[in-house]
């Protein structure tokens, strides 16, 4: 028999078992499904989390007294955590390098604030920051009604406070008319001069925070034993690295270190925690590969039972063929174009669910639309390898019958 001859056979015979071949293609379509549905899901949510890194700006940095952790899996890493840095280093390393980019002070005053106004309560979650004049500019956030603190606001420690849009909207409404309003912050009275743009919420994002003069947070919440946060903010990204050096030097004078002493503080970039988890969900990765092979190997052993079934059934069809002239190898070729063919079928349907299902996944946690190209033509690759393996053993089969004793099954 001619090549195109098999070919044209092996289509005809999975058109005529339409059923059956509708059947395989489904259990081969799901076990693709899961695998690229899994890893498209997986890369959805690596883009979600560069997206929200990205908010807290390429061009940032800051100095804390500890490092990063994050604990996956069985392995668990804790941070390094240094003696804390005190308000007065934090004041000398901004003498010493505000004149090279801005630098604001900040601190967490307290997790759970409560806010009021009039009879209105935020709810007992509201994150109070204490901050400095430059941390607006610093952090990039933008005013949408009144305006930052002042320097003679901060030397003095005023009472008065920044609120995020989201504090804004729960104590004056959609009006957001709290400009001038004196209103209560865990029970001490702070006048409202400025309400920012939103930035929406997310995993590192919320509108959900009031900012005090970091003077008030010192004597109002005992800031004195907290250690302090410094941002910086470069104008070119490209001098990050430069910068970064310069600014250890710098805090090691605020801190005043010998030379041979290590460094007793950490730098943050701020796409190092999105750098860390993406790294860490290569193990979500590995999983989800994992559990797509387990799945696709339960499709290949359905397959294999179909074509043994198919073999079974179509043992007349076999001997008739090698009676007319078909060799054992063109029976065997049959065979297998069958189960690869209708492999292909069932991962061109899997993969379309799995796109489809792996991103309604990345879009429910505000990832974006991906094709997953590395995916789609892993799931086409498995799919060929699953009709090889699923389909070699019953072509055999097929293959090794007698065509005497074929021709006599009933």
């Amino acid at each position: 028999m001619k090549f195109s001859e098999i070919i044209y056979q092996s289509f005809l015979t999975i058109k005529q078992n339409g059923a059956r071949t509708l059947i395989t293609c489904c259990i081969i379509g799901f076990g693709i499904m899961s695998l690229v549905g899994i890893l498209t899901a997986i890369d959805g949510l690596k883009t979600y989390i560069n997206k929200d890194f990205s908010s807290m700006g390429a061009n940032t940095f800051k100095i804390r007294n500890r490092g990063m952790a994050i604990n996956i899996g069985v392995m668990k890493l804790a941070p390094k955590i240094f003696k804390p840095i005190t308000y007065l280093e934090a004041k000398k390393f901004k003498s010493l390098f505000s004149n090279e980019y801005p630098v604001d002070i900040q601190v967490i005053s307290n997790y759970t604030g409560l806010l009021k106004y009039q009879d209105v309560k935020s709810n007992p979650n509201v994150m109070i920051f204490g901050v400095d004049e430059d941390y607006l500019e610093v952090e990039s956030y933008s005013i949408f009604k009144g305006r930052n603190f002042s320097f003679s606001e901060m030397t003095l420690a005023k009472q008065v406070c920044v609120l995020g849009n989201d504090v804004a909207l729960k104590l004056f409404g959609q009006s957001l008319n709290g400009i001038g309003e004196d209103i209560i912050i865990d029970g001490r009275r702070f006048q409202v001069i400025g309400i920012l743009e939103s930035k929406g919420s997310s995993m590192i994002t919320s509108d959900n925070f009031a900012l005090i003069p970091v003077t008030n947070s010192k004597f109002f919440y005992n800031s004195q034993k907290a250690s302090f946060v410094l941002g910086v903010k470069l104008e070119d990204q490209n001098k990050m690295e430069s910068a970064i050096e310069l600014a250890k030097s710098k805090m090691r004078l605020a801190r005043k270190l010998n030379p041979r002493d290590e460094n007793n503080f950490d730098i943050m970039k701020s796409d190092s925690f999105s750098e860390l988890l993406v790294e860490n969900l290569s193990y979500a990765t590995i999983g989800g590969f994992v559990i797509g092979l387990v799945t696709l190997l339960g499709a290949a052993i359905g397959l294999m039972n179909i074509m043994l079934v198919s073999v079974t059934e179509r043992t007349r069809e076999i001997g008739t063929l090698k009676a007319i002239g078909a060799r054992s190898s063109d029976i065997l070729k049959q065979f297998l174009i069958e189960a690869i063919v209708i492999c292909q079928l069932g991962g061109i349907l899997g993969v379309i669910l799995g796109i489809i299902i792996g991103n309604i996944v990345s879009l429910m946690i505000g990832g974006t639309f991906i094709i997953p190209w590395l995916w789609m033509l892993l799931g086409v690759l498995f799919c060929f390898i699953v009709g090889l393996v699923s389909g070699i053993y019953p072509a055999l089969k097929a293959a090794r019958q007698d065509p005497i004793e074929a021709l006599r099954f009933e």
